[in-house]
């Protein structure tokens, strides 16, 4: 779908031409098309058919509380890294229980923020951050939701500094430390484990390195199975890529076929981010303003 496209040599965002938006909002201006945001929410959720899933945008992709409240009306879920991305979440209109709560950083202030407003889960991702989450449970006498994000040590074929599945990079626990950090979890009186979580990097546009991936998860959820620890969702994580240059790359309805015929009955929760609003957004500007620094507006057309 492109919903930017030239009509008698003016550019028009779905039905609106550019420069009456510039002269109501004046320039420089983003503007998005809800019409395609919809759309690429859309296309992951529609993919699973009944399969239990919960589609989580990366609020890191793009905050901007209006393309917020669009996935929100979808009933998209949120995957935040900080507690002012859960708060950004809420104001506009977002659920707290269907956001899954990333990130290597997390203190214990925005953990009990995130308990107090009833976040989904938790994506630990450090036997530290496992002692810090059941910490904070205890003095609210509560149990924390958690999965274990998990480092498959797959490489991504993406650029190095977007990677974040091989085991040199700083993101999650081995395979091996997870197993005993999930056995820790399962003798807590204040930690309830859900899933297990991967994310192996960005801009992939190869299914192979998501399929390797979750052929490793899932063998980990077996060996959990086995002691008796049953997992109720697997995080995929996001990272599918976008064709900026015309270039090839993943067909989203295949992929999640490919990934439905191996998760037997489990949940399915999946974090896009950079394919929900990448394509979906122009910046603007008249030339006198490119030596100008700052953006006037942001709009959002359904046009």
């Amino acid at each position: 779908m492109n919903t930017f496209s030239f009509k008698n040599k003016a550019l028009y965002a779905e039905s609106v031409a550019v420069t009456d938006l510039m002269v109501e909002y004046g320039s420089p201006l983003y503007i998005y098309s809800h019409r395609l945001i919809v759309s690429n929410w859309q296309k992951f959720d529609q993919a699973f058919g009944d399969h239990p899933h919960l589609i989580c945008y990366a609020v890191k992709a793009n905050s901007n509380l209006g393309i917020l409240n669009v996935l929100a009306k979808q009933g998209s879920g949120f995957d935040i890294v900080s507690i002012g991305e859960l708060e950004r979440v809420i104001a506009a209109g977002g659920k707290p229980g269907r956001c899954v709560f990333s990130g290597v950083s997390k203190t214990k202030t925005e953990i009990q923020r995130a308990l107090e407003l009833g976040i989904y889960c938790f994506n630990v991702e450090s036997a530290a951050e496992l002692d810090c989450v059941e910490s904070v449970a205890k003095l609210m006498a509560t149990k924390a939701p958690i999965s274990i994000r998990v480092n498959p040590d797959v490489d991504a074929n993406t650029h190095p500094y977007i990677a974040t599945g091989l085991k040199e990079n700083k993101f999650g626990v081995s395979i091996d430390r997870a197993l005993t950090l999930y056995k820790k979890a399962a003798l807590s009186k204040h930690l309830d484990i859900f899933g297990l979580d991967y994310h192996i990097g960005s801009q992939i546009t190869e299914v192979s390195p998501f399929i390797e991936a979750l052929e490793k998860a899932l063998a980990l959820i077996s060996q959990l199975k086995a002691e008796g620890i049953n997992i109720s969702h697997i995080d995929i994580g996001g990272g599918v890529g976008i064709a900026y240059n015309a270039e090839k790359t993943i067909d989203i309805e295949k992929y999640i076929r490919s990934v439905l015929d191996k998760v037997g009955d489990l949940e399915v929760i999946l974090e896009p981010g950079r394919a929900i609003v990448a394509d979906a957004g122009i910046f603007v500007t008249q030339v006198e303003y490119l030596k100008k620094s700052g953006v006037k507006s942001f709009a959002i057309i359904d046009g």
